[in-house]
């Protein structure tokens, strides 16, 4: 089956940028099934990631019936091509993959402490984007209104807090009782000594922080894939995620020091009843569940290089493999 591919910008005009001069971007990018006669041509060479033949823009594949859609969430200071090798296996088995740059928290912009900080903001970009109608008025076709979401370490915090899970604590906050022993993710180390500035001095922050705590849940998901969630999650509400009844699958890489399965994938499946929890073996670390570098990916970035005797296309067509048997199971059926 020929993927197609498209992308667009969408704003949310209920919430400001960081810098409060304008509505939210939602700069999306979306793979799906394309009609057989779509011819596939080699993608844009990307400068980190190695990316599949695509059908730009190509007429979404007839299938009688709604296509099922998934909702992806990149990693911190990531984008959507980090998941692309997700994306594209999900379109070649019926599903429509729709992936969001989280604005302040993404690669394709400068980064932002504000979005380092504030990653409740990211499950609001997911509910965005399903009530938001361009992507659909592109892509044409039918999909379905309710969807599942997957994502990757921030991104499975995301997926967390749009399948029901609350904040009770920040990672970063001063009064949280499970301090981090670090200021900052890798892309923004030092990002926690920006918090007092920021709640002085911009109020599209302090708006924004001061609404941690809300719900972010959206009834319209129906599951969550949650792949190799890290330290963030430890500030979950024990009550919200124990209140939790959507299906939950956590997976995590037996080799990841970024996001050790014992200490974070662990702790979210003991805590969230309606889970199943899937470590995958024989040394995968945490940037296994990125797409596959290029030569140039993995010069900038030396930690996308793989244990000896593992392949990372047959890493990643077993995780697009359990994706995909969970999220058919997990399917609303109709009668």
């Amino acid at each position: 089956m020929p993927v197609g591919f498209t992308e667009g910008l969408s704003f949310d005009h209920t919430r400001t940028n960081w810098t409060g001069d304008g509505p939210r971007p939602l700069s999306w990018t979306m793979w799906y099934p394309a009609v057989d006669s779509a011819n596939e041509v080699l993608a844009t060479e990307h400068p980190i990631f190695r990316l599949h033949p695509i059908a730009p823009d190509a007429a979404l594949k007839n299938a009688g019936k709604p296509h099922p859609l998934v909702l992806l969430s990149h990693g911190s200071g990531g984008v959507t091509f980090g998941l692309e090798w997700l994306a594209h296996r999900l379109a070649k088995s019926g599903f429509v993959a729709l992936a969001v740059n989280h604005h302040g928290h993404t690669g394709i912009e400068t980064y932002r402490p504000e979005g380092y900080l504030c990653l409740w903001e990211r499950a609001a970009d997911l509910t965005a984007l399903l009530d938001d109608r361009t992507w659909r008025a592109k892509l044409g076709g039918q999909v379905t209104d309710c969807a599942f979401v997957a994502g990757f370490s921030a991104g499975a915090y995301t997926a967390m807090l749009i399948a029901g899970a609350r904040v009770l604590y920040s990672q970063f906050e001063p009064e949280n009782p499970v301090k981090s022993p670090i200021r900052g993710p890798r892309e923004f180390p030092d990002v926690a000594d920006h918090l007092p500035r920021l709640i002085q001095e911009n109020e599209a922050f302090r708006t924004s922080w001061n609404r941690r705590r809300d719900d972010f849940r959206d009834d319209r998901v129906k599951a969550a894939l949650v792949l190799a969630p890290a330290r963030s999650v430890l500030g979950f509400s024990h009550d919200s995620l124990r209140s939790i009844s959507r299906p939950i699958h956590v997976v995590s890489g037996d080799a990841d020091m970024t996001a050790p399965a014992a200490e974070f994938g662990a702790w979210l499946h003991r805590h969230v009843a309606n889970s199943k929890f899937s470590i995958l073996k024989g040394g995968v670390d945490h940037y296994d569940f990125l797409s596959e570098p290029t030569a140039q990916g993995l010069r900038l970035i030396p930690d996308f290089e793989m244990a000896d005797g593992l392949d990372r296309r047959t890493l990643h067509d077993e995780v697009a493999r359990l994706a995909i048997e969970f999220f058919e199971n997990a399917r609303p059926r109709t009668r």
